[in-house]
């Protein structure tokens, strides 16, 4: 007991506040936009949406060169954003093999709050696991995408849908499933890049932090459930 108090005591109170905050706002911000949609259309429902509408149309073409080639653009951001995640990693990875250097550093900027090696390592530690969750978003949504494309490939013809009556419409849900939880994994790994911007903050002072924290949730619920795009996007599809 006295050890688990002993390393309690490496954060001051405000700094466990701090954590308890982005952890729960993290978490409870997932959780509520999930269900949220259920009755409100967030940006990632709608597009869903959007991408059954896609999957059915595309059983009326007999070309699908122009559906391939979207299937490809959409795979294109999360392998970027994989590809930065692990520059970002690696360069966390450095920093905390040279902690002392990289907390000079950091001290020397205005407005920093001077901690011990230790704390500073650990806030590096809580980035470098934001962006390994990232990662492995990324990876699977590229995954998810590749067996979009795979659906998309082995659609049966357009006159096989009359001939065979084939249903057009389960083919929409199971293919604009998959493309959907795709996208819901890319927009997971974006989340997680919005919020390792509020664990910057958390160097500076821990008020900033937990300000950090709310601010970047409002901006993500203005963005999800508020933004501009979402009322054109449900304009069109009316």
């Amino acid at each position: 007991m006295m050890g688990l108090l002993k390393h309690l005591d490496v954060f001051p109170p405000a700094d466990w506040l701090a954590i308890v905050v982005f952890l729960c706002g993290w978490v409870g911000y997932a959780i509520f936009a999930k269900r949220h949609a259920e009755q409100r259309a967030s940006l990632l429902a709608l597009t869903n949406r959007i991408r059954r509408q896609w999957m059915y149309q595309l059983t009326f073409r007999d070309t699908r060169v122009l559906d391939g080639a979207i299937a490809q653009n959409l795979n294109s951001s999360p392998s970027f954003f994989a590809s930065t995640t692990i520059l970002i990693i690696g360069g966390l990875l450095a920093a905390l093999s040279t902690g002392e250097q990289a907390r000079a550093v950091v001290r020397d900027l205005p407005f920093t709050v001077n901690t011990s090696i230790l704390v500073f390592e650990l806030k590096l530690v809580l980035l470098t696991a934001i962006f390994v969750y990232a990662f492995f978003r990324f990876t699977w949504s590229m995954r998810q995408y590749s067996f979009g494309a795979l659906l998309i490939a082995s659609v049966p013809e357009a006159t096989q849908f009359l001939e065979e009556k084939l249903s057009r419409e389960d083919f929409a849900d199971r293919a604009g499933t998959v493309v959907g939880l795709a996208a819901e994994s890319f927009n997971d790994g974006l989340r997680a890049y919005y919020l390792a911007f509020a664990v910057v903050a958390w160097f500076f002072s821990p008020w900033a932090f937990m300000a950090g924290t709310l601010g970047v949730i409002y901006i993500l619920y203005q963005r999800e459930f508020n933004s501009d795009v979402l009322v054109a996007l449900r304009a069109a599809q009316r």
